[in-house]
Order: C-alpha cells, then structure tokens, then sequence
C-alpha cells in the first residue's frame, strides 16, 4: 500500500467506492478532505453510478479526524474557520448527494472520523470500529460533526460521547445507539455484507433511492449555515490558551 496520502475513486458494476488514506491513522488535513468533496459531487453527477461506498484504506484506523499538524499551526480565525469547515464540507457532501452513501467502518472513528461515519447513510463496521469524540480533551469541542452525530445517535448518546472525550465507546455501543447498522467480527465479513448490499440496491429504482435520501434527510437543510457557524466556533477556540496547552500535551505524548 502507498504511503502517500491519496484519495481515489473506483467504478465498478455502477458502484462507485472512494478510498481515503494518510499515513497518520488516516487522519484527515484539508487538501484530503477537499478531495473526498470532489469526488463525491463528481459521483453525484455521474448518471452511471447507482451507489456510493466511502472507505479509509488500512486496518486499525478507519479515520482519526483532522490533521494536528494542522491544527497545531492554526495562528488567526480566518484559518481556523478554514481548518474546520474541511469536514462540515464532507458532511454537507454526504448530505447533498442524491446517491445513497455506504460507509465501512473498519477501524477506530475519532472526532472527525465519527461526524464521517454519520454523515453516511448506512453504516457497516467490525467489531474493531470503536468510537470517540475527543474535540473536548484539546480544548474545543464536537461542534462541526455534533449535528451529524446527533442525527443518527439522538442527543443523549452524543452528548455522551461529547463529554466523556477521552474514552472509547465499542462498535456495538455504537450500534445500539444508531451509528452503525451492521456490526461484524471480521473485515473480510464487512466487505461481504457491503459487495451484497450494494449489489441489491443498484438494482433498485434510482428514483426511489434519490426521494428516499431527501425524506431521510429532511430538516437538515439549514446545514449549510450551521456547520459554518459551528466551525467559527471552533475556529475561535482552538486559539485559546486552553487548547494551545492541550494540544501541546498531546504533542508531546506523540
């Protein structure tokens, strides 16, 4: 596997399966992120596609949210609104795109990494995929991928994982609280599952399919707005003196 970071799409029997990879756990900086966008408003253009599977290439990690590096060199608001509207554009993405978006899970979702995983349509993961929100622990908070979250989860469970920050919470936690759909022992179960879901739905009417994705995302339709808002928000604090200390602990425990 290249350990360059890439983003590629590939088309196959009208399924079209985007892979993302950093070497860093496939944690995201924001040239990734704009390419995801890309590739999704190109899937969505595409008459020849029928579905959409959103995958990170590797084992452990499926997405360890955005890149602190970049964080870390965040120095005025402006890049720091810039920084975090890189995943509320995937979200809003995910969220505008008539296709309906499979999501595999094979790994750990962190912050990022979890608003990805609920900005998908149908989640499938291993047991391996367990869950955190760790904005909190470096000063900020979930603020970008809380709608998301909260979309899927309800408020209770993302409050939980809001708050509680610094803890893993296990695939079938997640599964239960609506994240993910399909929970599986093994990766090689999930991209089974994933081959036969996608087989029958690109079989199934494209219209149904399109008119399904805009119920099931009825009401969302001020996100453009309000992940915008919320990214200020995390522009702002991430400047603070609380989250240059955080962040230099975690720095220095890397």
């Amino acid at each position: 596997m290249s350990k360059s970071p890439y983003v590629k799409n590939s088309i196959l029997n009208s399924i079209a399966t985007i892979e993302f990879f950093h070497p860093s756990h496939n944690s995201l900086p924001s040239d990734i992120l704009a390419k995801i966008v890309e590739e999704i408003e190109s899937c969505d253009l595409n008459p020849d596609i029928q579905v959409i599977v959103l995958r990170s290439a590797g084992n452990r990690t499926f997405c360890a949210g955005a890149s602190f590096d970049e964080m870390l060199a965040i120095n005025d608001t402006e890049s720091g609104h810039a920084f975090f509207m890189g995943f509320a554009n995937v979200i809003n993405a995910c969220r505008k795109c008539s296709k309906l978006i499979i999501g595999r899970i094979q790994g750990k979702a962190i912050g990022g990494g979890v608003g990805l995983a609920s900005a998908v349509d149908y989640c499938i993961a291993s047991q391996y995929a367990s869950v955190k929100l760790s904005e909190l622990a470096v000063g900020i908070g979930p603020f970008v991928v809380g709608p998301a979250v909260q979309r899927k989860t309800g408020l209770s469970a993302m409050s939980h994982l809001a708050i509680n920050a610094t803890e893993f919470m296990t695939a079938d936690w997640a599964k239960q609280k609506g994240l993910f759909n399909e929970v599986f022992d093994t990766i090689e179960q999930v991209d089974a599952y994933i081959k036969h879901l996608s087989e029958i739905l690109v079989n199934q009417s494209s219209e149904a399919k399109k008119e399904l994705k805009s119920v099931l995302w009825a009401g969302t339709e001020n996100w453009d707005q309000l992940l915008k808002d919320r990214a200020e928000i995390s522009g702002r604090l991430i400047l603070t003196d609380d989250a240059k200390s955080a962040m230099a602990k975690f720095k220095t425990k890397a």
